[in-house]
């Protein structure tokens, strides 16, 4: 009767975040009353195991003494579900279990605490990863060739670049790939950018001036993912690549529209974790930002013959636009539930955090 009453008052609890909308803050039915952090855990997944909305997680998370920073929490730790003096549920450090040299928390390193979602699946994107403008690109140094006459260049190969390079610096190699267009305008956003290899300056080389040549910089591969070639593009190992792996998972305080314009894969459905594209970017979108991912209800036809899908139309219907009827407008309707992760100017990378049906290029963005 106690627990009935305890699930009863938490799930009509309600309050408020960064939004201008109230959010409830619900607990699963299934909700543990303690829970041992694992090794791979993330923030996103434990605070699944209690809510109904994983987002909403610093709520359940807030103010708890025990814990001073929610992305400090450990394997091993033993996490309480508690509640306050209004009856609302929080999470609570009760112990560490400590199985081998015992030591007292504060001598934990930050990168052994667990992240806000999957490191492993979005540690590409977060760290490599680029969506660039044709200027950008054009602006970029590139590979003249290699030491060899090979049309593609491998791990035991040195590469010369056409410009002066940092001596001792590191060094991504990238290759030109799709563009990413918004399907509203038919703007050209950005180019896919994809990661070819890793390279370090041995030789800085010398820039051309109006009395020198040119003394191309020459690189020596580190690693290949894919074959080098003359024209790759090179940009510094760390410019602009060191994004946080802990992010605070808000709403965006104005309406947001958009269109999920590309995905990491070539699968025509895509579901949880998966990465996606959106036509959205700096102006509207910031890292955390949590948005809801909605598909159009297909068009009806209500006609002299009854309702049918306008998609169900004959050939002749539509290249005479008679359908018997006016067109009806349908709702749409959330299908999931995604997280932005990396901004540039015009487009986002987001990750798929929830889905009630499989999602696809095209489907819409919006606010929850």
């Amino acid at each position: 009767m106690l627990k009935k009453t305890i699930l009863i008052l938490a799930a009509s609890l309600c309050l408020f975040t960064t939004s201008v909308f109230a959010d409830v803050l619900k607990l699963r039915p299934n909700a543990p009353a303690t829970y041992i952090v694992k090794p791979g855990d993330t923030l996103w997944d434990i605070s699944g195991l209690y809510l109904e909305h994983p987002w909403l997680w610093p709520e359940l998370w807030q103010v708890n003494p025990q814990v001073e920073n929610p992305h400090l929490i450990y394997p091993g730790d033993v996490l309480s579900l508690t509640y306050d003096s209004e009856g609302r549920p929080r999470l609570a450090i009760n112990k560490r279990i400590v199985r081998l040299s015992p030591q007292s928390r504060t001598n934990h390193k930050a990168p052994d605490a667990i992240t806000t979602l999957p490191l492993g699946i979005i540690r590409p994107f977060l760290t490599y990863e680029q969506a660039l403008s044709q200027a950008q690109i054009d602006a970029l140094p590139y590979i003249l060739g290699s030491d060899t006459a090979s049309k593609s260049a491998a791990e035991t190969h040195t590469l010369y670049v056409n410009s002066q390079l940092q001596e001792g610096a590191g060094y991504a190699i990238y290759r030109q790939g799709r563009p990413y267009v918004d399907p509203e305008s038919g703007e050209t956003l950005g180019f896919e950018t994809k990661l070819i290899a890793s390279a370090r300056a041995f030789r800085s080389g010398q820039a051309a001036t109006a009395d020198t040549q040119l003394v191309p910089a020459s690189l020596k591969v580190l690693s290949v993912i894919r074959e080098i070639r003359q024209g790759d593009r090179v940009i510094p190992a760390y410019d602009n690549q060191l994004l946080p792996a802990h992010f605070l998972m808000t709403k965006p305080e104005q309406p947001v529209e958009g269109r999920i314009i590309a995905t990491t894969s070539d699968l025509r459905e895509f579901a949880k974790m998966d990465i996606v594209v959106l036509n959205r970017g700096e102006q509207e979108l910031n890292p955390g930002h949590v948005l809801a991912i909605y598909r159009q209800s297909p068009a009806v036809v209500d006609g002299r013959n009854g309702p049918v899908y306008l998609e169900d139309a004959t050939k002749l219907q539509k290249v005479m636009r008679d359908f018997g009827g006016d067109a009806i407008t349908m709702p749409q309707e959330k299908v999931g539930e995604l997280m932005v992760f990396k901004v540039s100017e015009k487009v986002s990378f987001a990750i798929v955090t929830q889905t009630s049906r499989p999602i696809r290029v095209g489907d819409y963005i919006g606010n929850l």
